[in-house]
């Protein structure tokens, strides 16, 4: 699988990481966290963004 991934500063890390320890203060998992903060990165990310190829394990046995 391929996806394009938002090419984030170390900021933009520090500030996701962040944000991900404000929602998790308010109650939420760290997965639902996780995930909010990676769909806010994407709906709003205008910077450059990487190709990344995700393999799973029966690809790689066949």
């Amino acid at each position: 699988m391929f996806a394009g991934l938002p090419s984030l500063t170390h900021e933009q890390q520090q500030q996701a990481v962040e944000r991900i320890q404000e929602l998790m203060a308010q109650g939420l998992s760290s997965g639902q966290a996780i995930a909010q903060v990676a769909e806010e990165i994407r709906a709003t990310h205008k910077g450059d963004r990487i190709v990344a190829r995700f393999e799973d394990e029966e690809d790689e046995e066949q």
